[in-house]
């Protein structure tokens, strides 16, 4: 257990980061099931749409440090790889 003031702060701020840093993991992850789902169904058209909200978020969770950039950017490129198969 924490005992200075200073680590009891530092154990706050902790729950807190990851509190915010959870939602955000969630919050791609919906993202990014909403675009798998419009592709798995055939539908261009909605998953085209789908990736387009769910790059940005994806991006923001990498610059926010939730996930590494490298793996953003796979994830992003694999997506948009996918939709791009279903209009050929």
């Amino acid at each position: 257990m924490a005992n200075t003031k200073s680590a009891k702060k530092a154990t706050r701020k902790i729950e807190v980061r990851t509190a915010v840093n959870k939602a955000r993991r969630s919050r791609v992850r919906t993202f990014i099931r909403n675009v798998e789902e419009a592709i798995a169904a055939g539908d261009q058209v909605k998953a085209a749409a789908a990736l387009k909200s769910a790059e940005p978020e994806i991006m923001r969770a990498a610059q926010k440090g939730v996930v590494a950039g490298n793996t953003a950017s796979r994830k992003v490129s694999r997506l948009a790889q996918a939709v791009r198969k279903l209009s050929a």
